[in-house]
This record gives C-alpha cells, sequence and structure tokens, in this order.
C-alpha cells in the first residue's frame, strides 16, 4: 500500500486562498493569551511585520497572511500569565522558534543563555527558580528564524530518493557512527566535505561500510542542536548533539553546503540517504524526544517553554518540570499534542529524507504515562501510535530501553517489533572475557539473545541490539587499555562518565609499547569482536572500533568535537578492520551464528539434532551445577540449524575460551573444518574452512573459535554428540 505523504498539520505552510497565494500560520498554545508571527527580512536585527493568529479551537491559534512565500524568516511571540510557581512564563519580548519549523538560520552558537527570565549572568544562575521575573529586553537580535518551506516540494524530493533496501532481520548488522567524527580526519575525502553528509557518499566511506558487512548505519543525532551553558562556560561544545533544538531540520553544520542555504542542506542530507540506499545501507537517526534544549528553568526560553510549559512538559510540584532525562526537563508524552509533534517530526524523516528507522534516546521517557503517575507504560499512547502508525510500523524502531527517572530501567520491557539496546549483553562479556567473574551461564544466555529479557510476547531474538561498546562509554581500544576513566578534558574532574566499566588494561594503564601487554589486548579485542559477530541477536558496532580508535581513556566523550573523537584513520589498524570484515562475512555464510528463532536445545521435523547442545572440556553436557562456576571460563556450544526452516547442511562448534592457559578438548565425531581463531586473527570470510580437525581442539591462548562440519543434507548418527 502507497501511504500519501502529508505535511505537518501545525507550523507554517504554503496555500492559496480566494485565489491569493500566502502563508498559513497555525501555532498550539493553549494557556496563551495571544500569539502573533513577526516576519523578517534577512540580516535585520527586528521585525518588520507582526500578525496577530486568532483562537482556531483547540488552543490553536492561526492565521492566513497573504503574499508570504517559500523563503520568509519568521518567528513567534506569545502572551499570556507569568506566574512560575503555577509553570507559566509567557513573555512576549522574547522571540521563540515554532516547534514545528521545517527549518532555522541563524547563529546559535550561545543561544542557551537566551533565558526567558531577567538573570545578569546566565552562566552563573544565583536566583531561585520561584523569584524568576521576565525579562523586559527584546531579544529578536540574538535569536535564529524559522523558515518558511515548500513542504509539498520537500515530499517530492523524498519521493525520488532510492527504495529502502530490503533487509531480512537476522541479516542486520548495525554500525553507530556520528557524521563528523567518522570522516573529519578521512584522507581520501576532499577536505571541503570532510566531517559532512557528504563525506558519507565518498566511495571510500560506503566501500568501508560495504567491506565491513554493515547494512544500516545507525547515525548520532542529526536534528539541528544546541550546546548547554555549562559547556559555553567551558569553551566546548555538545558535540554528540543530544540536546535539539529543531526536530525537523537536519544539523547544518554536518552539510558541506552553506549552512545558511537550508535547501542546500537538505538536498545534501538526501544525497547522503539516496547514495547509502543505492549500496544497500539502510540509514538510521538517533533521535532525542526525552527533552529539549530548554534545559532546567535556568536555561533558556526558545521554544515550547514560552509556548507553554505546562502543556509541553511533564511537571512536578512548584512549576518544575520533571526530570526523567537528566537535562533539566522531560517532555509531556501523554499529551496529544505532544504526541503529534514528535509523529509528525518522524513522518517528516521517512518520508522527506527517506530514513529507515529511528533509535530512541532514552526511550523510557516516551512510555511514561501522567494517567499512571509517569510510570513507565510499553502500550502507551505515543510507543502504540509509532508502531501502528502507516508510515511508521514498516521502519526500525530502536529502543534505548531506560531512562534515569523512578523504576526507569526496561530491557526486555518493550513491545513485539521494537529493537533494543541490550545493556545485559555488553556487561556479561565483557565480565567473561577481560576478569570480572562472568560465568558461563551468564555469556551462554547473553550470546543466546538474552532470552531471559526477550523470549516473551513473542518477540524474536532479534530484538536483542548486542554491543560491547557504543557512543556512550569505552570504546573498544580503551576498555582493553585502561581500568579508569580519564575525564579531565571535560572540565568536571573527572567526575562525569561511568566508573563501572568492567574494563582492563593488561598491566599498563594506556598507551604502551610492551609488546606482552599489546598482545593480550590484541586477544581480548578480537575475542570480544568475534563474540558479538557470532551472538544471537542484531549485532551493532561502533564506528572507529573496527581500526582500533582511541579517545585516550575518555568514556564520556560528549563535549569532545576534535580528535579525541574524531577517527583516526592514519592511524587504522588495517589488519583490525580485516578481521572485523571477516567475522561479519562468517556471518552472514552461517545462519547459526544467526538463528532467526528461539533456540530451544531439541529437535524438530527438519533436524533430528538439538538446535544446541552445550559442552564441558570434557566433551559432555554441560551439567547444571556447572553453569555458574566462575572458576571454569571455557564454554562449547553445538549448533545445528538451517536457514530459515530449510534443513540443516551443517553444524557449527563455537568454543570461547578465557582461561588463562592451554585447554583440549574432545571433539565430536567426525571432521571439522577451522572457520574461525581470533587468538590467531584468522577468520574464513569465504565462509570455507582453512585447516581441517578431528578428534581433539587445542587451545592455546584465549579467544572464540568457531568450527563446521558438513551434513549432507542428513545428519549422520556416527556424527551425533556425545
Amino acid at each position: 500500500m502507497t501511504i500519501p505523504c502529508a505535511a505537518p498539520a501545525l507550523g507554517a505552510h504554503l496555500r492559496t486562498q480566494g485565489g491569493v497565494d500566502g502563508v498559513h500560520f497555525s501555532v498550539w498554545a493553549p494557556d496563551a493569551h495571544g500569539v502573533e508571527v513577526c516576519l523578517f527580512e534577512p540580516g535585520a536585527p527586528a521585525e518588520h511585520r507582526r500578525v496577530a493568529l486568532q483562537p482556531a479551537g483547540d488552543g490553536v491559534w492561526a492565521a492566513f497572511v497573504p503574499g508570504v512565500s517559500a523563503g520568509q524568516l519568521y518567528g513567534l511571540r506569545a502572551s499570556g500569565p507569568w506566574l512560575p510557581e503555577a509553570g507559566h512564563r509567557f513573555n512576549p519580548a522574547h522571540l521563540l522558534l515554532d516547534p514545528w519549523a521545517l527549518a532555522l538560520v541563524g547563529d546559535t552558537e550561545r543561544l542557551a543563555l537566551q533565558t526567558g527570565h531577567a538573570c545578569a549572568d546566565p552562566l552563573h544562575p544565583t536566583q531561585a527558580w520561584g523569584e524568576h521575573q521576565p525579562d523586559p529586553t527584546d531579544n529578536a537580535a540574538h535569536m535564529p528564524r524559522c523558515v518558511v518551506v515548500d513542504a509539498q516540494a520537500e515530499l517530492a524530493a523524498g519521493l525520488a530518493i532510492a527504495p529502502r533496501p530490503a533487509i531480512a532481520a537476522d541479516r542486520v548488522v548495525i554500525y553507530e557512527a556520528h557524521v563528523k567524527a567518522l570522516t573529519r580526519l578521512h584522507p581520501e575525502v576532499p577536505e571541503s566535505e570532510r566531517g559532512t553528509y557528504a563525506a558519507l557518499t565518498h566511495p571510500a566511506v560506503v566501500q568501508h561500510l560495504q567491506r565491513l558487512g554493515i547494512t544500516t548505519v545507525c547515525l548520532l543525532p542529526v536534528h539541528q542542536h544546541i550546546s548547554e551553558r555549562h559547556l559555553i562556560e567551558r569553551a566546548l561544545s555538545n558535540h554528540w548533539g543530544y540536546n535539539t533544538l529543531s526536530a525537523f531540520a537536519p544539523e547544518p553544520a554536518y552539510a558541506a553546503a552553506r549552512t545558511d542555504d537550508t535547501t542546500a542542506v537538505r538536498a545534501e542530507f538526501r544525497h547522503m540517504v539516496d547514495t547509502l540506499h543505492r549500496a544497500g545501507i539502510e540509514v538510521v537517526l538517533d533521535v532525542v524526544f526525552n527533552h529539549t534544549a530548554e534545559s532546567d528553568l535556568d536555561g533558556p526560553t526558545l521554544s515550547w517553554r514560552g509556548l507553554g510549559q505546562n502543556r509541553w512538559y511533564a511537571m512536578g510540584d512548584h512549576g518544575v518540570p520533571h526530570n526523567f532525562s537528566g537535562t533539566g526537563n522531560s517532555l509531556a508524552m501523554s499529551e496529544p499534542r505532544v504526541q503529534q509533534w514528535v509523529l509528525d517530526s518522524l513522518r517528516w524523516w521517512v518520508q522527506a529524507f527517506g530514513v529507515d528507522g529511528f533509535r530512541f534516546d532514552l526511550a523510557v521517557s516516551l512510555g511514561r504515562d501522567a494517567a499512571l503517575g509517569h510510570a513507565f507504560n510499553p502500550r502507551g499512547a505515543l510507543l502504540s501510535a509509532m508502531a501502528h502508525d502507516p508510515v511508521l510500523r514498516s521502519v526500525r524502531l530502536i529502543a534505548e530501553p531506560w531512562d534515569i527517572g523512578p523504576d526507569g530501567y526496561h530491557v526486555g520491557g518493550f513491545e513485539a517489533g521494537w529493537l533494543e539496546w541490550n545493556d545485559r549483553f555488553r556487561d556479561g562479556v565483557r565480565a567473561f572475557w577481560l576478569g570480572h567473574q562472568g560465568t558461563r551461564g551468564e555469556l551462554a544466555t547473553r550470546v543466546c539473545a538474552s532470552g531471559d529479557f526477550f523470549n516473551q510476547r513473542a518477540r524474536l531474538p532479534t530484538a536483542s541490539v548486542n554491543m560491547v561498546t557504543a557512543h556512550d562509554g569505552f570504546n573498544l581500544a580503551d576498555l582493553t587499555a585502561y581500568q579508569h576513566k580519564h575525564n579531565a578534558a571535560n572540565g568536571e574532574d573527572n567526575r562525569d562518565g561511568h566508573s563501572h566499566n568492567l574494563s582492563a588494561n593488561g598491566g599498563v594503564e594506556g598507551a604502551t609499547d610492551d609488546p606482552v601487554v599489546l598482545h593480550h589486548r590484541g586477544l581480548w579485542r578480537r575475542a570480544l569482536l568475534a563474540t558479538l559477530f557470532c551472538a544471537q541477536g542484531t549485532p551493532q558496532l561502533l564506528a572507529g572500533d573496527e581500526i582500533g580508535h582511541s579517545q585516550h581513556g575518555n568514556n564520556n566523550s560528549y563535549c569532545q568535537d576534535n580528535a579525541t573523537t574524531w577517527l583516526d584513520w592514519a592511524g587504522a589498524d588495517t589488519e583490525l578492520a580485516d578481521f572485523v570484515a571477516g567475522l561479519a562475512a562468517l556471518r552472514s555464510h552461517h545462519p547459526g551464528l544467526r538463528h532467526a528463532r528461539w533456540f530451544s536445545g531439541e529437535g524438530n521435523p527438519s533436524n533430528a539434532s538439538p538446535d544446541i547442545l552445550w559442552l564441558d572440556t570434557d566433551g559432555q553436557a554441560l551439567r547444571p551445577e556447572a553453569w555458574q562456576a566462575d572458576d571454569r571460563r571455557t564454554l562449547t556450544a553445538l549448533v545445528t540449524v538451517g536457514e530459515g526452516n530449510a534443513p540443516p547442511s551443517e553444524r557449527l562448534l563455537l568454543v570461547w575460551h578465557a582461561d588463562q592457559g592451554p585447554c583440549t578438548l574432545p571433539l565430536p565425531p567426525g571432521g571439522w573444518g577451522v572457520l574461525l581463531d581470533s587468538a590467531r586473527a584468522t577468520v574464513a570470510a569465504d565462509g570455507q574452512a582453512s585447516d581441517t580437525v578431528t578428534d581433539q581442539l587445542t587451545l592455546q591462548e584465549a579467544g572464540v573459535r568457531v568450527l563446521v562440519q558438513s551434513l549432507h543434507g542428513s545428519l549422520d548418527p556416527r556424527a551425533s554428540p556425545p
């Protein structure tokens, strides 16, 4: 079914009324006493015209303004009560941005200082929130402008983007990347394009992604965003971008085009999506709807707060917003108009820009239900609307299944159709390999897609997004080189960032040229990567992990827009990149590494052998009491499954060996070909085994091994496991 494209109902839209062309403005501000649209000439510090909007019902103010066309610059002013203790903070002296604006222009570098209340020093506020008074100063000269956009032309351009690649759920491999950091130092990308949307279309970048077997690029936030006041004070910036200013406009700083040419910025973004689609790669956006850029009550009044704080935000006592996000505010996800804003934004990115899905930051906040005391409801109105929306139900929806509010941890708690970040996989795998008392039972559960969390409500193993690292925390190089975080450059005396990292350094903290330490770090890195790619579920690789990029121990690099986060292509570990490419190819070739159904431990009509059998180091089935023994760190799984519903043509033997010292394992009868030995950095990228072993497998060093045995269409009973 073809879904007709439709522009958001609110905002500024080109119309013809009574034979006259113009723009229809509509603004939701139910508690306001009046709303005006201010029209600006380019470069002018003040508006040249104000138009009073009229009540149009349901809290909407609207008016048709003849003679106005695409490209017109505008802003809003809203009048109403100033009652901080009751949550009302209307101030018509301050220009506001339209939440539904499709584009913005203007300087935003110090926008976090535009408070709606009088404040002598916004960088160092001291006044109690309840004592705030409205700032009478007109701030239009310091605010960006909204831009009237021809929405229908944008939607038509979206239809011209190459179709979304058809990728089966069990073949998805996600690559989490930052637009700027990925290519800012890439030597093959022209200097003028490095760090931009255009850079992601460069053949060297696209070919790198293809070689890694990446099916889905997940981009850190590309909504237009700003930096918080504490970063401005430290001469830093919000590099990651989790501080949304516009939910409809691509971040212009990531464009090779001029930042004030919003049409060119949008076209460049579309070209990026189109190019990746043609290369067989999906584009998923990390989006932030749990909070806005207005921070706490000492923060700026830019849009939502000035149009009706009590409506846009989940409010607590004394006119103070709840803070489930840790940023100072939380959006009111039980409010229908706020839900509409989120849905309109998501549809816009799908229909106008061709994106293929979304990863929702702190997604539990999206399901907090005011009627339940702001408890999480996985079937809440917004989450249900996303899952059933005719545009959104066909795209990938990925949840970060927690926030920092009460009862905020809900891994496995979302409904069928959602994918979720799985931090239990991250922690269990790290603990097993890096010496933090990880047990074989924990590892087995995690590499089988964490059925203790996800095998419910008709969900599939692919719902678990497995990761060893992510943008938040140590990357792989630092996970295996630093025992402690080193975040002094963030300006918070190393207080920020997680301290519980389950990391190891091999005996030396940080950089070293000690060959023994480097050897052990290499073993760990390859074992962690192999565990990721050989686990059931959906693997997610952090950009830079494949080339050994280090952030020098910084595990909270959100404000480091510099060589800390910019991938070091000149110093790339090409052998590690080759190894990762081989892992991805191995996963693609062998269905036993990406089974789309839950293992049962039993046979089925197409397979008389158990789909999985766990073996101990003596070759016998693992006994129940042995699962949780923390003194044994070698585990073997015999996997016999076919592609989809087809009978198996092979069986795999997977071995995870983290014990110190060598180990010899008896093998099930028959010849076995070696597909993967992470200790030796060998992987059969073409799916064809290199060496053949029988009887036993000797493990000299820690690592992951995968062996294969052909069944030639039927299971040979002589090759049955003991």
